[in-house]
């Protein structure tokens, strides 16, 4: 329970609104505890006596107490709700923080669907228990420690009797609490992977109905859908085998003390009105039992969502800044691996090895290799994104591992071949890294990236609406608006990962024509796909299998390189072809 008690710290700020309410609960207890003794007295003293005054007075007595329960019963639930809920935002704030904070490799890993659960699903499981599992458990046992001091005071041997049943309820419970707890955590995985593959479908909607796999993707729901249906029923089936038994013995205590206690109202020793109210009582001490057992579900529920939240929390940060990192200055882009080698998390093979080479302020660099080479670690690994495990990368003699990471990054640019956008405008879109920039800026931003044009003819202009990822725009569009959204930050270092691959060949000219004088005092390294990328590049790095196996000028390499003229015949076919693309 180390997780449940952990989450639970999320209310001591609001121990105030806690403590409040706690107050009205044990106000709502006592009220309950004292309806049994006035209806004994009723009965006693005023109904087998005719006593219409005392019938009065209980009356009026009995209302105060519905009166008294009935205002704090109402306190009691609004302040532990507003505590909770105050919780529950801070938690769900700072897990969020800490998800967006994981270094890349942790999303390597993890589904997003299970991300997903856990910071709603799960985190609503916790919120459920602070706001109703956590008091019902309170006001139980309050409630089973008042009624058994009452019953005792009342009539020892009956309370012994109902007491006994206690014990043997309570083992039940905790049969059912070590039978059903790992049961609840296969129900939270499975509805993580259900979460998984529905957000995979309606992600890849485009790809689904492309391939005409409806029918495939519907069976992979449904049976990811019988899964969790399945792991819910073996946990219904336990609650239903537990619960009537527990009912059954909680009926033989009460048949046991009807019973006796109606041979002592008989002969004298027990009065009608008080095995009324000890009757009453059972049902009290009954009650707090069966809702301590129901908590017990919550309680395993609560847990093991609190463990898997905590799980998110308590993953370290790979890539985070150094407790001594310093801000990086302004830089002019001098980029240096030395003998880098790296490894992607859970991988059985280094990605690079030994891999050393410099590029000089102003140089635009193409980086080229096969499928698997090393060519995405590479641009990966200047903005650190993921840490080298050997070697060092530095940027103007700084090790990008000594800098704190916003001072790195807010001087390294980066287009990727996926452009990811965000629901929003077009202006939103570009200025995202900037959001203080003028519209100048953002015009000019959008006129080098040959975005301004189309921009102009959406229905909006640059305040067009446009869908979530970007939906409504072509490929080559969605790639304008990611280069104008690199371009607008004014990074002394570019870093462009094949995106004008979804633009024309007449597009992608223009682009380069338009970067030229923003490229003249900026590093660039692009991963290249286009001929004119690799002819006009002042540094060719080759790589083969994670080595950079040469590097050189275009000139350089078509006359010493036998496995770069094979990789421009294998990716541009003949002389001629390249010949054509080049004029192009």
């Amino acid at each position: 329970m180390k997780a449940l008690k952990r989450i639970l710290e999320y209310l001591r700020p609001y121990w105030l609104t806690v403590t409040g309410a706690f107050l009205s609960l044990l106000l709502v207890s006592v009220a309950n505890l004292f309806s049994p003794l006035v209806l004994g007295y009723a009965i006693d003293q005023g109904i087998t006596s005719g006593a219409l005054g005392v019938i009065g007075l209980a009356t009026g007595a009995l209302l105060l107490i519905a009166l008294v329960r009935g205002l704090f019963s109402f306190t009691q639930s609004y302040w532990i709700e507003k505590a909770s809920q105050h919780a529950v935002y801070d938690l769900r704030n700072q897990l969020y923080a800490h998800t967006e904070r994981l270094s890349f490799s942790y999303h390597d890993q993890v589904q997003t669907g299970q991300v997903m659960t856990r910071i709603t699903n799960d985190v609503d499981q916790v919120r459920l228990f602070m706001s109703s599992g956590f008091v019902q458990i309170l006001s139980a046992l309050l409630m089973l420690l008042g009624t058994a001091t009452i019953l005792i005071m009342l009539n020892w041997q009956l309370a012994l009797i109902a007491l006994a049943m206690i014990p043997i309820v309570g083992g039940i419970f905790f049969s059912f609490f070590r039978s059903v707890g790992p049961r609840f955590r296969e129900v939270q995985q499975k509805l993580g992977f259900l979460n998984t593959v529905l957000q995979e479908n309606l992600a890849g909607v485009r790809v689904v109905k492309a391939f005409a796999r409806e029918q495939y993707e519907l069976e992979r729901y449904s049976r990811a859908n019988v899964e969790l249906l399945n792991e819910n029923l073996k946990v219904r089936r336990a609650i239903s085998f537990s619960f009537p038994a527990i009912f059954f013995i909680a009926n033989l205590g009460t048949l046991a003390v009807i019973w006796i206690g109606g041979l002592q109202v008989i002969g004298g020793v027990l009065t009608l009105g008080e095995l009324v109210a000890f009757n009453t009582y059972l049902v009290f001490l009954i009650m707090p039992v069966m809702t301590i057992g129901f908590s017990i579900t919550a309680i395993v529920q609560a847990n093991v969502s609190a463990a898997r939240i905590c799980e998110v929390l308590d993953t370290p940060f790979e890539v985070a800044d150094k407790p001594a990192a310093t801000m990086l200055p302004p830089v002019r882009g001098r980029v240096v691996f030395t003998d880098v080698g790296f490894r992607y998390q859970g991988s059985d093979s280094p990605s690079l090895h030994d891999v050393s080479f410099t590029v000089e302020p102003g140089q635009t660099v193409a980086i080229m290799g096969r499928t698997g080479s090393g060519k995405s670690s590479i641009i990966n690994l200047i903005p650190r994104f993921y840490d080298v495990t050997a070697g060092s990368v530095t940027i103007d003699g700084y090790d990008v591992r000594d800098v704190t990471l916003t001072s790195l990054r807010s001087q390294i640019g980066i287009v990727l071949q996926d452009a990811v956008l965000f629901s929003g405008t077009v202006r939103e879109n570009i200025a995202y890294g900037r959001p203080t920039a003028s519209d100048a800026e953002i015009e000019a931003a959008a006129r080098a990236a040959q975005a301004h044009e189309f921009v102009l003819e959406l229905p909006n202009g640059y305040d067009t609406v446009i869908g979530e990822r970007g939906v409504g725009l072509s490929g080559g569009q969605r790639q304008r608006i990611a280069i104008a959204r690199t371009l607008l930050l004014d990074p002394a270092v570019l870093i462009f990962d094949d995106s004008t691959s979804a633009v024309d060949a007449e597009t992608e000219y223009r682009i380069q024509q338009a970067l030229i004088p923003l490229l003249a005092e900026r590093t660039a390294l692009i991963i290249a796909q286009r001929m004119s990328t690799i002819r006009n590049a002042d540094l060719i790095l080759l790589l083969d299998q994670g080595r950079l196996v040469n590097q050189g000028t275009y000139d350089y390499l078509r006359e010493n390189c036998g496995t770069f003229c094979e990789l421009l015949d294998a990716q541009f076919g003949t002389t001629e072809e390249m010949a054509e693309e080049i004029l192009i």
